[in-house]
This record gives C-alpha cells, structure tokens and sequence, in this order.
C-alpha cells in the first residue's frame, strides 16, 4: 500500500508539472514595441524629441533612407547639435541608413548624447544598428564631429561614422562614457588641431570589436594607445 500511495504521489507531481508547462507556453511572447520614422528630417526630430519626455524608445528607419539635417536642432554648451541631445535610452534601428548633415548647412555636430556623469538628470544610450553618421562639423572649439558622448553610453552595430569634421575627435569624442563598436568602421573623419581624426578618449573606454578605425586625419586615435587595438 505504501508503495502505491508513493507512486500515485510521483503521477500527481508530474501531472502538475505537465500543466503548469503547458500553461506557461500558452502565455504570448510580448513583442518590444517600436516607433516607426518616416524618411523626413522633421519627423526624425520630432521623434527623438518624443522618446527622450517618454524616458527612452526605439525608433524603427526606413531602410536606406537618407536623413538630411539642414539646420541644428539642439543648442548645448559645446555647441549646436544637428539632432536633439539623447538624454535617455534611445535606439536607432536602421537599415542602410544614412544620417547627414546638409552640406550647405551651418556648422553643426550630428548627434550628442549626455549622461549623469557631465549632465546631472540625464540618462543618455545611444545604440545606433544599420545607420551611417556623415557629415558633421563641431563648431571650434569643441570636438566631436560625428557623434560627441558626454557622460552617457554609445553603440554601434552594423554603422559606420565617417567623414566628419572637428577640432578633436572628428568622428567620435568620448569623455567620461563608455563607447562600443562591433562590426563596425570609423573612416575618412578629419581632427583640424587636436588629434584623434577617427577617436578621440578624454576620458571613459572606447572598446572595438571586428571594427575598422582607418583612413582618418591626422591619426585613428588620440591620445595614443586610448583605443586598444586602434593603431
């Protein structure tokens, strides 16, 4: 009798196990919402304005769209920028996409992302997948032609930066965050006085993996040996 007692205990617990299996799968996966941005300077804008008062969004491109920024549309202390400072998490999810600064355009940088650290209150990620950032041009002094990190945390998959001009820093300026790029390339990015045409690390990490960082002016990276693996 105890050995049927135990055996119907055994039957019961798998039963239950069984069921509770079964309910769990029936539970749907819920998809990560994303926010569609139609191929217009303005509604780029008006989109990261948005997610930055919604604490953070992802933004979904259209592929191979060209995103063409005729005026800045942020005023910082380190000048203008070409769209509104990220000061949340933010991703922008892209496909061949392009976003440059007009070439008739003002002096401007095209993104700037600010954290905690520089920026008390703010909270900015940037993760840039499938997007090119081109043409940007930091008002002297201040560096950081492409993208500028002030305090926050950068990534890049699958982009690229390139052909961006500052003081320092051309393609990418660092200080006090933490900047990640994987698969990746920084390229054709010019430095005018201060090094570091490609990278340029006042402080915080930079850290590459299967990432070219090649063909800037006057150098990669500054100061030198900032950015392992960046010669």
């Amino acid at each position: 009798m105890r050995t049927a007692r135990t055996l119907r205990s055994i039957l019961g617990v798998c039963a239950l196990t069984v069921a509770l299996t079964a309910g769990l799968a029936a539970v749907p996966n819920t998809a990560h919402a994303q926010t569609p941005v139609l191929c217009s300077e303005t509604s780029l804008v008006n989109a990261i304005t948005a997610a930055n008062a919604a604490g953070g969004d992802t933004l979904a491109l259209v592929p191979f769209c060209t995103y063409q920024l005729t005026s800045a549309h942020g005023s910082t202390p380190t000048g203008p920028v070409g769209l509104p400072p990220i000061t949340t998490p933010i991703t922008l999810l892209g496909m061949g996409v392009t976003i440059t600064r007009d070439p008739s355009a003002p002096a401007f940088r095209v993104l700037q992302v600010q954290g905690a650290a520089n920026v008390p209150g703010t909270k900015g990620q940037l993760s840039l997948v499938g997007v090119t950032v081109r043409g940007g041009s930091a008002v002297p002094p201040f560096p950081g032609g492409g993208i500028s990190n002030l305090g926050g945390t950068v990534s890049l998959l699958t982009s690229s930066v390139t052909g961006n001009t500052a003081v320092a820093g051309g393609g990418i300026y660092n200080d006090n965050g933490a900047v990640s790029l994987t698969a990746s390339s920084v390229t054709g990015n010019t430095a005018t006085s201060g090094g570091g045409g490609g990278i340029y690390v006042n402080s915080g990490g930079v850290n590459l993996l299967a990432t070219t960082v090649s063909g800037n002016t006057p150098d990669n990276c500054a100061p030198s040996g900032s950015v392992i693996g960046c010669t």
